[in-house]
């Protein structure tokens, strides 16, 4: 069984600490978990959670170069700050990583799952390979890392999940595509997880991002006039950014913020990740 690949991402070699090699940042704060940092709606939250104050640990998968920016400008604003390659498909590989966390930053207080997998293709068109792969990183990873979570976090009576999922579950101004086939599962697992959690001071919600536009799927959208009728679907008639979900997971983890728990949250602009 493969065990977790501690590679920081702010060098090579084995990671110390768990700390920021340039860190120097020795105080202790409040701990989130975040999964696919590196990258999209992942790393503006690391970047927004780090301007509020907290520690970070945050995952990513074989995208060294973007995660060492990431780090780099979490560290800048003062918090201790990790980035780990971890593949969040493997089970034991995303305890051992919770585990090194909560040794090096201490107790993991919320966790954000962004890691996942935005593929279009119709799905007759899909290969089971690439269906099981979409399963193993949307559904499963998510799995992995609120098993673990919820178990220490329910010892403790108390911390947040958060998972972002996709307002395609909710509603059906997205593309034809398997991925649109499994984000209404990660709704439910949020809502059933809640039901389960509560009793022990943990809540947990997603925040449902919708289509957007994105450099590398400028075409996606296809023609204007398409653009314009997936915009008239969103509340604010506009597509958002990466940067305003993030907004909407802080506010949900900030001190102040309300009791809620088994929601599904809509960016009332929104954004595909």
């Amino acid at each position: 069984m493969r065990g977790i690949r501690v590679e920081s991402a702010s060098g090579g070699g084995e990671r110390k600490a768990g700390v920021s090699e340039e860190s120097g940042c020795t105080g202790a704060g409040r701990v989130a978990l975040v999964s696919g940092g590196s990258r999209g709606i992942g790393a503006a939250t690391v970047r927004r959670l780090a301007a509020d104050g907290w520690d970070i640990a945050f995952s990513y998968t074989d995208d060294g170069p973007a995660a060492r920016e990431v780090e780099k400008d979490a560290w800048e604003l003062g918090v201790r700050v990790t980035g780990t390659d971890v593949d969040i498909t493997d089970a034991p590989e995303v305890s051992s990583w919770f585990q090194l966390t909560e040794a090096e930053l201490g107790p993991v207080q919320a966790v954000v799952c962004c890691a996942g997998l935005t593929q279009e293709r119709p799905l007759p068109l899909v290969a089971e390979a690439e269906w099981r792969t979409l399963i193993d990183t949307t559904l499963h990873g998510v799995f992995h890392l609120c098993r673990t979570a919820v178990f220490a976090m329910s010892r403790r009576r108390e911390g947040r999940i958060l998972a972002v999922s996709s307002v395609c579950g909710e509603y059906d101004h997205a593309l034809d595509g398997r991925d649109t086939l499994v984000r209404p599962g990660l709704a439910g697992f949020t809502r059933a997880l809640a039901s389960q959690a509560r009793r022990f001071g943990v809540s947990v919600n997603a925040v449902t991002p919708g289509p957007g536009p994105r450099i590398r799927d400028a075409g996606v959208l296809g023609p204007e006039q398409h653009r314009a009728d997936v915009a008239e679907t969103i509340a604010l008639r506009r597509f958002g950014s990466a940067a305003q979900v993030a907004d909407l997971v802080a506010s949900l983890l900030a001190a102040d913020a309300p009791e809620v728990t088994g929601r599904v949250l809509e960016v009332p602009a929104a954004i595909a990740f």
